[in-house]
């Protein structure tokens, strides 16, 4: 959306990974107190409909007129305000809100707690979705902080092999700070070549796509090729594999690089994975599916996601520049804290 990417209106609050104090509530909020710190899921869901009965989240069918599915400030998704500001309003709130169980220690692991507005769900789906496990071995493509969160999520799962590949240098040493084999796709070599040499096969159990719509070509001048990654998860994973891909497909992106892609329309090898008898798992991740689980995860030290992740904490003053380093490849996931809260 800040490179003009998405048919985002000018002026649109940002804002989708929330983490914060109630501070005041309605007369309908029941289960909730003034103090509580809690979690907001990206999904903005009413608690009602079919798809959220059916743990669905991410496609509440009542909170955008448009389509299923919303989100608080993010294009196409239902014109909710963002929370990169001091406040913000969060609807449906005894469905929506993860609360905390302890302030203290809440706020003693705040860093890691914020994550699981997003990113940590996120790429968990991603691993889970493809059916990450024990003894696993997995490629995940992107070392975002999303990526990295994938990662993550992975050796949480039990996997035997982790192998991230990137073309950005700073981000495969953060990947490689955790355990990580990684994979520089600016280098020689097929990528299935590049994974033999790692597990002595050119296949994996798993594969997820952590990078979505603005991919590039592999090579050191590589252009963008936004089907690159469904396509070179489908190359590597193995027959009967399932494909997780929390990367963002968009049905408009004005800056697409041909009239197809503008609109969504990508040269994806279908035949390739019905071949291989590939499954697939696209869209947004509900996070209420996994955010208490992974809440616990990081409350009994089982994970360090802040960490793995490289979380950094600025301003809103500061968000600007934040936003200009991590368009140029910064290894960090920025939090935001308007209030202080963090340093105090």
């Amino acid at each position: 959306m800040v490179r003009g990417r998405t048919t985002a209106p000018e002026g649109q609050s940002l804002g989708h990974e929330i983490t914060g104090e109630v501070i005041e509530k309605g007369d309908d909020v029941l289960f909730l107190d003034e103090g509580d710190i809690c979690s907001v899921p990206f999904n903005i869901a009413c608690g009602r409909c079919r798809m959220c009965k059916e743990r669905k989240t991410g496609i509440c069918l009542n909170v955008n007129p448009a389509r299923p599915g919303a989100a608080y400030g993010y294009v196409d998704m239902g014109g909710w305000v963002g929370g990169q500001a001091e406040y913000v309003m969060v609807p449906f709130a005894d469905f929506n809100l993860l609360r905390f169980p302890d302030r203290d220690q809440a706020l003693a692991k705040i860093t890691d707690l914020t994550m699981l507005s997003d990113i940590f769900p996120t790429g968990y789906h991603g691993c889970y979705t493809a059916g990450v496990t024990s003894g696993s071995t997995v490629y995940i493509a992107g070392a975002g902080p999303v990526g990295l969160a994938a990662a993550t999520s992975a050796h949480l799962l039990g996997a035997a092999a982790v192998i991230v590949g990137d073309m950005i240098p700073a981000r495969l040493e953060q990947a490689r700070s955790f355990g990580c084999e990684t994979i520089d796709l600016t280098e020689p070599g097929t990528l299935p070549e590049r994974i033999e040499q790692i597990l002595g096969e050119p296949v994996v159990d798993a594969a997820v796509d952590c990078v979505g719509f603005e991919a590039r070509g592999h090579g050191p001048d590589a252009q963008e090729a936004p089907a690159t990654v469904l396509n070179s998860i489908m190359t590597v994973a193995r027959a009967g594999a399932s494909l997780g891909i929390p990367g963002l497909y968009v049905t408009g992106d004005p800056g697409g690089i041909d009239a197809n892609a503008k609109k969504g329309t990508l040269g994806i090898d279908i035949g390739l994975g019905w071949a291989k008898s590939h499954s697939f798992t696209t869209g947004q991740c509900p996070v209420m599916k996994y955010n208490r689980q992974l809440m616990m995860a990081i409350l009994h030290d089982k994970v360090s996601i802040a960490k793995n992740v490289n979380a950094t904490v600025i301003g809103l003053d500061e968000a600007p520049e934040g936003y200009a380093e991590f368009d140029q490849g910064a290894a960090k996931k920025y939090v935001i804290d308007p209030h202080g809260m963090v340093a105090a």
